[in-house]
């Protein structure tokens, strides 16, 4: 069964503390919180701070998703903050080895990210030193996107590559997961969706998540 992240991203700003009841109340199993800068991917969102909301809000895993630039210079932050997880992206990090080792040197769990355009292979030096990547299943920026189908051959792929040395590495998919397909990226060895727009623009958000906990 996987474990189901509501993003946050999709969330109404101006309700955030019932939207985080609402997830609470849910079977919602953890808080996907993305972080964008404006550099890495062409949109902003929020910092540290907010996470520090969130967190206060909540005794789920706070599971947040850096899409930013030079991601070392706020690791700290992040987890001051309450990060549970910090995941940094292949594409942003020169010294990709050492950002993870940052991370848990603060005691976080730490994850890799992947833009649709990387090939998993490039994870192959890192996979083990990791506890979840994060396969992005749209280009990253915004909500609302079409999952890209390419997506479930990387799972594949990735599973394999997993279960060839053992690890304990969860496989997230992050964007246009939905009702419709949750089944076949799960059936491909996904570990955690990430939903946001499906969740939040549903009429009834707890139902939503009710049904994707509910697929095996």
């Amino acid at each position: 069964m996987a474990l189901i992240a509501p993003s946050l991203l999709s969330a109404n700003f101006l309700q955030l503390q019932a939207d985080c009841d609402m997830l609470n109340n849910s079977k919602a199993d953890w808080f996907h919180l993305d972080i964008m800068d404006g550099r890495f991917v062409p949109n902003i969102s929020f910092g540290p701070m907010f996470v520090d909301f969130f967190r206060k809000s909540t005794t789920k895993f706070c599971d947040v998703h850096l899409m930013i630039e030079e991601p070392e210079r706020y690791a700290e932050a992040f987890k001051k903050a309450g990060a549970d997880n910090l995941t940094v992206h292949w594409e942003a990090c020169k010294h990709l080895h050492r950002n993870i080792q940052q991370i848990k040197g603060l005691g976080m769990k730490a994850g890799v990210a992947i833009n649709p355009h990387t090939p998993v292979e490039a994870l192959k030096d890192v996979l083990a030193d990791i506890d979840l990547v994060c396969m992005m299943s749209v280009n990253p920026g915004f909500g609302g996107q079409a999952f890209i189908p390419h997506t479930i051959n990387k799972i594949i792929r990735l599973r394999e590559m997993i279960d060839e040395q053992s690890l304990d590495v969860k496989i997230e998919i992050d964007g246009g997961v939905n009702l419709a397909n949750a089944k076949s990226i799960i059936d491909a060895g996904a570990d955690v969706l990430v939903a946001g727009s499906t969740v939040f623009n549903a009429a009834n958000p707890t139902d939503v998540i009710a049904q994707l906990k509910q697929i095996v």
